[in-house]
């Protein structure tokens, strides 16, 4: 299991930059493992943007939705448990031992702290939140590669970025801090 995994949101992007290429920085810097978004797209689409992502040598889970290229989903917190590999999307601890329950591989834990792909959402979790789950739990809200290594500390297996990542103008340097940073 990773300590670092990137959640796409391509509306976040630079004007001028694609998810793509974005993501193929991220892949240089060391990143492995992706949580493709996109749930706007049609199905052919997101289809193939996970099997480009896959070429560039990403482990990509699919949110929501099965993809062929994807090697399990993440759901979210009021989606039914799945066969096979999944994680969920939690905003609590009792949501976090449910998912294990449910037989979920990891699962993501938010809002970590004031995130601004979502602005308002939260209260933030408290830190002891993060410890003594019983699977592998990332904290997501607000990650930069300045608190990684706190919510690391906290608990949490890893840290799940979305904005820091896909609003950068240097994704590849972003994730190298991040990766550092949760080592």
């Amino acid at each position: 299991m990773p300590r670092l995994v990137v959640l796409t949101d391509r509306s976040q992007l630079s004007l001028g930059r694609c998810l793509r290429a974005q993501m193929a920085a991220c892949r240089e810097a060391g990143l492995s493992h992706v949580v493709l978004r996109e749930l706007d797209l049609e199905d052919p689409r997101r289809e193939q943007l996970a099997a480009d992502l896959a070429d560039l040598g990403l482990t990509v889970v699919a949110a929501r939705r099965d993809l062929a290229a994807a090697v399990g989903l993440h759901l979210a917190a009021d989606q039914p448990a799945v066969a096979g590999t999944f994680g969920r999307s939690c905003h609590s601890r009792d949501e976090v031992v449910r998912a294990a329950d449910e037989g979920a591989s990891w699962a993501t834990l938010s809002p970590y702290t004031a995130s601004g792909s979502k602005p308002g959402y939260g209260p933030p979790l408290p830190r002891d939140a993060f410890a003594g789950l019983p699977l592998p739990t990332f904290a997501l809200g607000g990650i930069t590669p300045g608190n990684a290594r706190a919510a690391r500390d906290s608990g949490a297996h890893g840290v799940a970025v979305m904005g820091a990542v896909m609003r950068a103008a240097d994704p590849g340097a972003v994730v190298a801090a991040l990766l550092e940073a949760v080592a």
